[in-house]
């Protein structure tokens, strides 16, 4: 649905500069030099990624074609593979993953264009994540973001614990993995704001869905954020939204 500077931490790490101008302004212990010198450890990040189970949806040479001619289309280069720095969430509303799943296989045309929608991840609410496509592989879930983005897709997710524990574990292990600021983990609801969002066809300029709004997603990167300081996972900067006059 997925990866800085540090923002609002409790603490700092001074760059290897600083450091060296400090240890001459105020010589120390050589022990104390060396933890004073010492690089901050990258997060462990196979650590961080949860139990995901692979139910892959059909996708092969034709969908991938599909997917390429999308792009070239929509975002002006034939290209299927995905190199992600956002993370988009949605909800669904169905009863069941097996529906959502169900959906996202069939490649139905959606707006009169190939390939058919679909997400890479399903958080059910039982709190079991199911993976449907590879990260490296484009999916059609979000107007103008696609060829950035991973897709997400949850019930409505706010209120249940087990489902928000397994979605923000996704997203947190993703957000490290790629390296992804939380800015860019917006809902489907902001997507029209993004200053990541590109979209060629005039006649799609503001269409997008509601699910994941501001008010939601607010709360989730808040609880997100907590999550990567204590795992020690860079935030990066604060949001930032434009004005697309829709």
């Amino acid at each position: 649905m997925i990866a800085a500077a540090l923002l609002a931490l409790s603490s700092f790490v001074l760059s290897p500069s600083l450091v060296a101008q400090s240890l001459e302004a105020a010589p120390v212990n050589g022990a104390a030099a060396a933890v004073a010198a010492t690089p901050p450890r990258a997060p462990d990040v196979s650590s961080l990624r949860p139990r995901i189970v692979w139910k892959p949806i059909p996708y092969g040479d034709r969908r991938r074609r599909q997917m390429g001619a999308y792009s070239q289309r929509h975002y002006g280069a034939w290209k299927w593979r995905l190199h992600p720095i956002a993370i988009v969430e949605h909800y669904t509303t169905g009863t069941t993953w097996q529906s959502a799943w169900n959906t996202f296989a069939a490649n139905s045309p959606h707006l009169g264009e190939y390939p058919g929608t679909c997400a890479h991840f399903i958080v059910h609410t039982d709190g079991t994540i199911y993976q449907l496509v590879p990260l490296w592989i484009r999916c059609r879930h979000t107007i103008g973001l696609n060829q950035l983005s991973i897709g997400r897709s949850d019930a409505e997710v706010i209120g249940n614990a087990r489902q928000m524990n397994a979605s923000l574990k996704l997203t947190l292990w993703l957000v490290a993995k790629f390296g992804i600021q939380v800015r860019n983990v917006i809902g489907h609801g902001e997507s029209l704001q993004s200053p990541l969002r590109y979209e060629r066809y005039a006649s799609w300029k503001c269409m997008t869905h509601t699910d994941m709004s501001r008010p939601a997603m607010r709360t989730y990167r808040g609880w997100l954020r907590d999550r990567a300081r204590a795992a020690g996972v860079p935030i990066g900067p604060a949001p930032e939204w434009v004005d697309i006059g829709c």
